[in-house]
Parts: structure tokens; sequence; C-alpha cells
């Protein structure tokens, strides 16, 4: 339950009373008003902005309209939810939450599981979230492995939402790029043959990884494409050089942990008619001219050659120029894969749609999203998250290349080092638009200062509280005994800061989600690591507060029942991550 929209239907309530009281007038948009965190966590647990809001649209001193709030819901509202209501500032009401319905919230935790924090608040929605998308070229790069966890992250949150999650690869197997590999396949292929073809010429693939592929040729087809025309042999190496290419993607998105739904081909997209079909439907909406477009930013004249082409009015949805969807020999251009890409997912059903691309796509946002709009007419979204570069060290020394794939870091070299959970957790502890520092040897070192363990190490302690409670309980630390713990014993003002920080999860995934933040997930599973390891280590100072009280089991009991919360909490931060949680360190 997240406990915020509770407060904000009674802060509701209370403006309802003041409309029945004649203080306020009624039909008034009430939805700017909101209940959250006060910024300064020593004003209360909860604040609210509604006698602000009330006071802009009435025209009364917010202070005074903030008094009227406050004594409504002192009358009804306290001591349950509420402790006390104070106000502050301008008209700022700022509440405590009362310590029973604090503990109700650890009593939600005990009964939910790890599905403590999922809402409805997608209604079931259809979303296609769209990731990694890769040029079947090779095996995924590290940054290819941000995308990817950032995507299936992302997922997770919205699925934990309640929304209908579809998670696609776009194959981009249409372009010149799969010709370059295919040309990079067939003198593998050569090799496989026996000739020595030497050093592979620049502006081919010159990674190991398509050497198997030219074994592959040879035993399919000996030597039949050995000394026929391109034109003959191409069309058959690009399709096997694209399928073991596809193959070893998948085992990459496999290592790292994320899942795809969908696989969606550019090139039978663009062969069955989608890029054409799309350019109709924007034809018909007096979109589409042919035009000269102006000489780029930066080039002189004299280097630009105006031609004509077939132009999409983008500029007309916020674009800064209209954009190509045939080039001026009429082939279409990326672009048009693009639109009609776009077009055929609203035509499977999605008018929500996600879109995860590196930073190096920046460019081509505004197109893609005018692109949206006017094959939807303004019914679709679409929100497209870059993510900046992954840089890789050892001990603070770059690490640049793989020996395998000849130019990059693989993402099976990077799981292969470090696991995939230690990947995972490592690519969301940043924004994903801000760059990433991943050091090899950081990243595993078993200190307070590697987030991966600090968060790792809290759940597996909690583990080890509840083992040796069950040792000194007899074993009474089953689901059920934790539920029927008497948790009024639960008194101490750290037991229950430590119950509040559980009970601000489902706020947390509720705004994730709809901000598209996943790493909101990992700062917080850090923080409660941290609230949790705090109040651990009080124990060592303070007998009163160990979880283990040999002469009180009813106390040991209720904070067992905390320490399984917390278990629980992280559990569930770190399924929404896809890493899995220890019960033991090694």
């Amino acid at each position: 339950m997240n406990y915020f929209k509770q407060l904000r239907e009674i802060i509701l309530d209370s403006v309802e009373e003041l409309v029945s009281s004649g203080a306020v007038p009624d039909g008034l948009d009430l939805e700017s008003i909101n209940v959250e965190p006060p910024r300064d966590p020593s004003h209360g647990d909860v604040a609210t902005n509604a006698a602000l809001v009330l006071a802009g649209k009435v025209g009364r001193k917010p202070r005074e309209i903030a008094e009227e709030i406050a004594l409504f819901l002192k009358r009804l509202h306290v001591p349950a939810p509420i402790a006390e209501v104070d106000v502050a500032g301008p008209g700022f009401i700022n509440m405590r939450l009362s310590a029973a319905f604090l503990r109700g919230r650890l009593r939600d935790v005990l009964e939910s599981g790890t599905a403590y924090g999922d809402s409805d608040l997608g209604q079931g929605r259809a979303v296609n979230v769209e990731y990694v998308s890769a040029n079947p070229t090779g095996p995924l790069h590290v940054g290819n492995a941000r995308g990817a966890v950032f995507g299936d992250a992302l997922a997770r949150l919205l699925r934990k939402t309640g929304f209908d999650v579809t998670r696609e690869y776009y194959v981009n197997d249409a372009g010149t790029q799969v010709d370059v590999l295919a040309r990079s396949a067939y003198l593998r292929y050569r090799e496989a043959l026996g000739e020595d073809v030497g050093e592979i010429p620049e502006g081919l693939y010159p990674g190991d990884y398509l050497v198997p592929v030219g074994e592959r040729l040879a035993a399919e087809h000996g030597d039949r494409w050995l000394n026929e025309d391109e034109d003959s042999w191409l069309p058959v190496v690009r399709e096997t050089a694209t399928d073991a290419m596809m193959e070893l993607i998948r085992a990459d998105l496999d290592a790292v942990g994320a899942e795809i739904d969908v696989f969606s081909s550019e090139r039978k997209l663009v062969e069955a008619g989608g890029a054409d079909e799309a350019e109709r439907l924007l034809a018909d909406r007096g979109l589409i001219y042919e035009g000269v477009l102006d000489a780029p930013r930066g080039k002189r004249p004299e280097d630009w050659e105006p031609r004509e082409q077939t132009l999409f009015r983008s500029t007309a949805f916020g674009d800064d120029v209209d954009r190509p969807l045939r080039k001026s020999d009429g082939g279409w251009t990326y672009f048009a894969g693009d639109v009609a890409y776009h077009r055929d997912k609203m035509a499977r059903g999605f008018d929500a749609m996600i879109d995860v691309w590196g930073a190096d796509h920046a460019g081509h946002v505004k197109r893609m999203k005018a692109a949206v709009a006017a094959l939807s007419g303004n019914g679709a979204e679409l929100d497209v998250k870059l993510y900046q570069l992954v840089k890789l060290s050892r001990g603070g020394e770059p690490v640049h290349m793989s020996k395998r794939a000849g130019s990059f870091v693989t993402v099976g070299d990077v799981v292969d080092e470090v696991g995939k959970d230690v990947a995972r957790f490592i690519m969301l502890t940043r924004r994903n638009d801000a760059p990433l520092d991943f050091d090899f040897e950081a990243v595993t070192e078993q200190s307070r200062d590697n987030p991966v363990f600090y968060v790792q190490y809290a759940h597996a302690r909690a583990c080890s509280v509840l083992r040796n409670a069950a040792g000194s309980l007899g074993g009474e630390v089953d689901g059920g005994a934790l539920r029927r713990a008497n948790l009024d014993r639960l008194t101490h003002g750290d037991e229950l800061a430590l119950i509040k920080a559980l009970g601000g999860w489902p706020r947390l995934v509720e705004t994730a989600a709809e901000a598209h933040e996943p790493h909101r997930v990992a700062f917080f599973v850090h923080d409660l690591a941290s609230a949790f390891h705090r109040f651990w280590n009080r124990g060592k100072e303070e007998p009163d507060l160990r979880f283990i009280v040999d002469e009180d089991r009813e106390l040991t009991l209720a904070r067992a029942a905390l320490v399984k919360g917390v278990a629980t909490v992280i559990a569930s931060g770190l399924e929404v991550m896809g890493v899995e949680p220890v019960e033991e360190m090694r």
C-alpha cells in the first residue's frame, strides 16, 4: 500500500470539508495537490502543499487555509494515522505518523512478501519497451549491456506497477552494415577453405567471432561460392552470418539476464511493405512532399550538394528540420525503416512506447517523436531513454578491448569476470543519462564502498539474524509466527525509522515507474541497507537494541519480524533489478 496516496485522500477529504463550509468554492482543480516526504526529515514524516495550491485559486493567504486544514486533520485523524500536525512557513502542512500506523506497514510487508510494493498504477495498459536493438554484426559490447540492463529493469518495474509490458528487440538487418558483415564472413569462409586471407582489410569486421561463421559456411556449402560473383553469394552469406550473430546476441542477453519477448526484423518489415504503408499514411495526412533540404550546420555552401528528396514534414511536430524518407535515388532512408517500425508497434496495440537508445542517437529523438505524433494523430506516447557510455577500468587503468571481439569489450567478457548480478547492479547505480565508471576490481571488493556488496551483505546479515533467532526461539520464526508477532513491542525510534523506510517502498516503486527511472530502486535498497547496518551496529554498543534478547522472547520475535521485513523489501528491490539476493556471503 502506497500510504502517501491514502494520506492524499485524507487531505482531499479536508478540502471537501472546506468546500462544504463555504471556505473555498466547489469545482477546483486539485490535481496538483501532493503528499510527499518533506525535504527536511526533522519537519515530519509527510508534508502537503494543499494550502498553497488552494490559495492560488481562491485568493486567500495560504497559511490561513493551512490552519483550517490542520484543524480538520487534528479533529478527525489524530492519533491515527496522523500523530501530529504542524503548519510551517508560508503554508506547508507537516505531519508525523502514528507508531501504530507505521507498524501496520511492517505487517503489510510480512503478509505480502516480495509482492509488497506491487501496484495497479498501470491498470493493465500495454506498453512496449524496446532496448538494445544493436546491429547484428557481432556480440554485444559493454555499452549494449547498460542498455540491456536498464531496459530489462524498467520492464520489470513497469510490470510490478500493473502495466502489460512487451520487451522488444529491433533487429537492424536491412542496412549496409549487414552487407559489410556478409563480406567479412565471406573472408572467413575463404579462410576456412584453406586460403591465407592475411590481415583483415580496413572496413570489415576483424573479430574472431566470425571464424565459426566461415567454418559453418564451408561445412554447409563447400567451395560452391568460392569463385562466384558477390551478387550470387551475398544473400546466402548475409542470412547465415546474421543468424549466427543473433545467436551470439541472444547468448549475451541471456548472460546478463535481459529477457526479450519479441524480436522484430527490419528487413522483413520493409519487404512486407511497412515503409510504403507508413509513407502512404503520412501522405494522406498531407505530411509528405518533394523538396530540397538546406545545408547542414557547419558545412560550407560549396561542400553541399542540394538534391530533391521525399521529405516528411516533421517540423510540424516540433522537429528542427524536415526529414527525408527516401534518398535521391528513391531508396529508403534509415529513418524510413524506423518510422515503419513504430507504426507497426502502434498497429499491434501499443500507444505507449519506450525506446532505450545509446547517447550517440540523441539527434534522432526529435524526429522519431515527431513521426509517432504524426502517425498516431498525437494519440500515442514515445519516451526515449538515452544511456551514456560505460568507462571500463581495472585498478584505475583503462580496459579497452576484448581478445574475442578485437575492438571492444563484450557483455560476455564482463559477466564472465564479475558475474551477472554484480554487472546488473553496478549498471543501475547511476542515472541512465550519466556516464558510468566500471572498475573490475572495485565492483568485486568486499567493502561498504562497493554498493553491490553492501546491499547483498545487508540481506545476508538479515538472514543470519533470522537463523540465530530461530535457534533462540526454538524455530518460531516461520512466516506465520512473524505475522503474529506483537509489533507493539517495537517502540524505539530507530526501529520505527526502519519501519518507515520499509513503508516508503510502494511509493518509490510507483514514482520510479512513472519517471521510467529504475536507478531509483538501486538508491532505495542501498539506503535501506545502510539503515539496517546502522541499527545492527547500535546493537553491538547497546545490548537493549540487539535483535535477539534471550530473556524476552516476545521482543525477539517482534525484532525478528522487523528483520524479516528488511530482508523482504531488499529482496523485492533486487527482484526489480534482476539481481538474486544472497543468504550467505562467501
